[in-house]
C-alpha cells in the first residue's frame, strides 16, 4: 500500500501535494474526532472506564500498522525490523506523545482503571529485555525465540480477557455521567463508527507523511533531516493524533489508556506475533542493550511514577521531562 501511495503522489506538482496535505490533515482530525466520540460512547454503553477502552479497543486499532509492518518484515526475512519497530514505538508513544499531550494540557489520571494496566506495561517491557539476554538463547547474541513469541501472544489473550472482565465491573461515577446519553444507541453502530474512525486516522497518516516528505524535498530540505523527523514521526501519528485530541476534549484518561495499551501491544502483539511466525526468532542487535532498552525502561519508569503518584495527574513539567528524554534519545541515535 505504501508503494502504491508513493507511486501516485511522486509525480504530482507542489500545489497538488499541498492540497493533499490539507485534505489529509482535515480527514485525520475528523477521523480522530469520530474515534474518540465512539470510544467514549462504547465506554458508557458497556459501563467500562474510558481508560480500559483506550488500553484495549483503541490501542488495538492504532497499533495495527505496526503489527502489519512487523509481521510482513519477519515473514519476508527481515525479523530485526520487527523488534526495532516495537521498541521504537514504545519509546515514541510514551516519550513523544504523552510528553507533548501533557505539555499541551495537564492530564488527569483515572487511577483505579489504569493501575493494573500500568503494571502490565512495565512487566511486558521488562519481559522483552530479559528474554533478549543471550543466556535464554544459549548463544553469544540474544534472540527472542518462536516459543517466546507464542508465550507473548498467550499473555496478550489473557490481558485482553482480564481487562474486559474486570473493567466491566468498574461502574464508577465517571461512567454513570455518560450512560444516559448513550442508552438508546446501538452497540453495533458504535463499533462500526469506531472502526471507520480508526481506518480514517490510519489511512490519513499513510497519505500525509509521504506527501509532507515529498513537499520537503521539493522545497530543498535535506533528506537526512527528513529521515530524522518525518519518517520517525509518521509511524506514531495515529496514536499522537488520538491522544492529543483526547486531551483537548477532556478525555485524558482515554489518551493515557491508549498509550499504555499501545505499549503493551507492541510487546505482546507486535513482537509476539512477529516472533511466533519466524522459526529462527528475532535477533537482538547489540545497540539495543546499550541504548534502546535503557531508554525504553527509563521513560517507562518515569511515566509509571507520573501516572501513579498521589496527585493522579501528569503535569506540564512532567510531560516536558518525558518529551526531553525522547529528544535526548533521538540525539544519541544520530550521534552514534
Amino acid at each position: 500500500m505504501d508503494a502504491l501511495i508513493h507511486s501516485f503522489i511522486t509525480p504530482l506538482p507542489l500545489a497538488a501535494l499541498l492540497a493533499i496535505i490539507a485534505v489529509s490533515l482535515l480527514t485525520l482530525s475528523k477521523g480522530a474526532d469520530i474515534l474518540i466520540d465512539e470510544a467514549v460512547a462504547i465506554s458508557a454503553k458497556l459501563r467500562i472506564p474510558k481508560a480500559i477502552i483506550g488500553a484495549t479497543i483503541v490501542s488495538l486499532g492504532t497499533t495495527l500498522p505496526e503489527v502489519s509492518v512487523s509481521v510482513l518484515a519477519a515473514i519476508n526475512g527481515n525479523p530485526d525490523l520487527a523488534l526495532g519497530n516495537a521498541v521504537g514505538s514504545i519509546i515514541a508513544d510514551t516519550g513523544l506523545i504523552m510528553g507533548l499531550a501533557a505539555m499541551i494540557s495537564p492530564i488527569a489520571i483515572d487511577y483505579k482503571s489504569i493501575k493494573f494496566q500500568s503494571w502490565i506495561q512495565l512487566i511486558s517491557a521488562s519481559m522483552i529485555v530479559i528474554f533478549s539476554l543471550p543466556l535464554f538463547s544459549k548463544g553469544s547474541t540474544g534472540i527472542i525465540t518462536q516459543p517466546m513469541g507464542i508465550f507473548f501472544v498467550l499473555c496478550l489473550i489473557a490481558y485482553l480477557y482480564w481487562s474486559f472482565k474486570n473493567g466491566k465491573s468498574a461502574q464508577d461515577s465517571l461512567i454513570e455521567e455518560h450512560v444516559h446519553g448513550h442508552e438508546q444507541e446501538k452497540l453495533v453502530k458504535q463499533f462500526l463508527f469506531l472502526v471507520i474512525g480508526m481506518v480514517t486516522v490510519i489511512l490519513s497518516s499513510k497519505v500525509l507523511i509521504p506527501a509532507v516528505e515529498l513537499t520537503a524535498l521539493k522545497i530543498g530540505i535535506p533528506q537526512s533531516i527528513i529521515a530524522a523527523t518525518l519518517v520517525a514521526f509518521g509511524t506514531s501519528l495515529p496514536e499522537l493524533t488520538t491522544s492529543i485530541k483526547s486531551v483537548l476534549r477532556g478525555h485524558g484518561d482515554l489518551a493515557v489508556g491508549n498509550i499504555i495499551g499501545a505499549d503493551i501491544l507492541n510487546v505482546l502483539f507486535v513482537t509476539g506475533v512477529a516472533a511466533a511466525v519466524t522459526p529462527m526468532g528475532l535477533a537482538v542487535p547489540q545497540n539495543f542493550y546499550s541504548l534502546h532498552y535503557p531508554a525504553m525502561m527509563i521513560i517507562l519508569l518515569a511515566f509509571r511514577y507520573f501516572t501513579l503518584n498521589k496527585k493522579h495527574r501528569i503535569s506540564r513539567l512532567e510531560g516536558g521531562f518525558l518529551f526531553g528524554m525522547y529528544i535526548i534519545y533521538l540525539a544519541l541515535n544520530y550521534l552514534r
